[in-house]
Order: structure tokens, then C-alpha cells, then sequence
């Protein structure tokens, strides 16, 4: 049986929180997403994952709107790239250290509060995606410099990282870190050793691209055959499967699974009931992990 909360910034939250990017596709229905978020909460969410990026600031709108102080929720955002409506891609890369302070400022204000619980420090270091060039190519230890003064300042609760490598995990470990979202899956493996310094130091693991496959050249768990028998055999979804496991596979794993859907929504949540027996755990974990370096852009 999976354990239902882990620790996360000093707090015992269920493991199966809400990843709030996938609001941006309900822009022209605001009720709808206010709703489908309030429905997360009902159904045992205490931990939102957004940045001001999501939908130009749509998500984190709704999150404004939508929660309540005595909800209980750790909203958990993210800096490092900003808003950038009609560019090639959505988003800019913003790593200087003052472009990190202002975009703290922009989710404070995005969402309407003083502090904001957890920021992660987006890298751009490993995983998919873009890769820094210029100006945007800063050292780590500034920019956890920001960082750690605005957590001093009151403004930041806790500090976590995203798309870091192990050594900068490594280097960041005094400065006080909460969370690492790094992409990760049953099928892309590539950070296993980061995670298990993450148990080992009492840091949440909270993977992005759960199921992989979110760009084109990612491994994607739902087209494993191994992963498409045990669904059947246990009467769920290959989606589920693939959650399930993460969850099974270290007790510091959070996930932060995002829809746009309230079954989908609840299917998710339910994740948190599937056991696997030890046989079908080997079959899951005998999987081959692939990388998940892929250029995106």
C-alpha cells in the first residue's frame, strides 16, 4: 500500500497534488476552471504546482480566485522563465538574477499574496528543452544567492530546483532545498541517483512529464507493452500504471499530474489506491530506461 502524505517544506502533504499548466486551456471558460480546481481540492489536492508563465498568468489567476486561506493548499511556482505571448515559444528564459526577483514579484502579485510558499529555481541544465546561450548562461551560485535573500526578505518560503544535475544539486544542498522537479518517468530513468540523494537529505521529488512522451523523442510510458499488461490485469489505465509506479518507487516522490478534465482529474487521484505485488513491481522495474535529453524548440 503506498503511504498516503510525504513531507514537503516542513509539511505532510498527500502525495497526489495538481499540476496547474493545463488550466491555460480553459481561458475562454474561467468557471469551468475555477471549478475543476475547487473539485482537486475537494478530492484531497494540498499541493498546486503553477508560475505566472501558465496561460500568461491564467493559472495562477485561478488559483487567486479559486483557493482559500483555510484550504489549506502549498501552491508551489517556479522562476527562471517568464511570459512571453506571440514569441516562437510561450515562454522566455529569464536565469539573471534580477530577472528572478522581478518574476517572484510577478507570481506574488499573480496570486495575490505576500509570501509565496515554495519557488523552484528552473535550470536549464539537463532534461528536455531549451539550453541557456548569452547572457542567460548565469552561475548557480547566484542565482541561489537571490534566492536565499528572498527567502530572508520574507518573500519565499522555500527554495526548490528544477532541470538541475546532480552536482548542482550537490552545490545547492547548504542554501536549504525543498523540492527537485526534474522529468522523470518509468521509462526515462536518467536521474536515479538524484533522487535517491533527494530521500537520503529529506528533499521532495517531484517529476515533470510523468508519463514522458510530453514532446516528440520522449519515452512514453503508455506505449511500454509491460505497462499496458499490468493495466489490464489490475483493470485500470496505462496512465495510471505509470503514476502508480512512481509512487511505489520511493517514498519522496510527489506527483503533480495536470488536466484540463474533471474525470481525468479523478482518475488521477485515484492512482493513490492501485498496489502492485512484488511480481508485477519487477515487471515494472525490469522496463528500460531511455534518456530524455531531447532539444526542444
Amino acid at each position: 500500500m503506498t503511504i498516503p502524505t510525504a513531507s514537503f517544506a516542513g509539511r505532510a502533504v498527500f502525495r497526489i497534488g495538481y499540476g496547474a499548466a493545463q488550466l491555460a486551456r480553459l481561458h475562454d471558460r474561467r468557471g469551468e476552471a475555477v471549478a475543476l480546481l475547487r473539485r482537486a481540492v475537494d478530492l484531497g489536492v494540498d499541493h498546486v504546482d503553477t508560475a505566472e508563465f501558465y496561460g500568461f498568468g491564467f493559472a495562477n489567476e485561478v488559483i487567486r480566485e479559486t483557493l482559500r486561506p483555510e484550504d489549506g493548499v502549498l501552491v508551489v511556482t517556479k522562476v527562471g522563465a517568464d511570459p512571453n505571448p506571440g514569441g516562437r515559444l510561450p515562454l522566455r528564459q529569464a536565469q539573471r538574477p534580477e530577472q528572478l526577483r522581478a518574476s517572484v514579484e510577478d507570481n506574488l502579485r499573480g496570486l495575490g499574496v505576500d509570501r509565496l510558499d515554495v519557488v523552484n529555481l528552473r535550470r536549464l541544465d539537463t532534461g528536455p528543452g531549451l539550453r541557456p546561450e548569452g547572457d542567460q548562461v548565469v552561475d548557480l551560485d547566484d542565482q541561489l544567492a537571490v534566492m536565499t535573500a528572498l527567502r530572508d526578505e520574507g518573500k519565499i518560503g522555500a527554495i526548490g530546483l528544477s532541470s538541475v544535475t546532480l552536482d548542482g544539486l550537490r552545490r545547492a544542498l547548504p542554501a536549504g532545498i525543498a523540492c527537485v522537479q526534474n522529468a522523470y518517468s518509468l521509462a526515462s530513468r536518467d536521474d536515479e541517483d538524484m533522487l535517491e540523494l533527494c530521500a537520503a537529505e529529506g528533499i521532495a521529488w517531484v517529476p515533470f512529464f510523468p508519463l514522458g512522451g510530453a514532446f516528440p523523442g520522449l519515452p512514453k510510458v503508455t506505449e511500454e507493452p509491460a505497462v499496458h499488461a499490468v493495466a489490464e490485469s489490475l483493470g485500470v489505465t496505462p496512465s495510471q500504471v505509470g503514476l502508480a509506479w512512481l509512487l511505489h518507487h520511493a517514498p519522496n516522490v510527489l506527483l503533480i499530474p495536470g488536466t484540463a478534465d474533471a474525470t481525468h482529474l479523478e482518475a488521477n487521484m485515484a492512482v493513490s489506491e492501485i498496489t502492485f505485488d512484488a511480481a508485477t513491481l519487477a515487471t515494472l522495474d525490469a522496463i528500460e530506461s531511455r534518456s530524455n535529453e531531447v532539444p526542444i524548440g
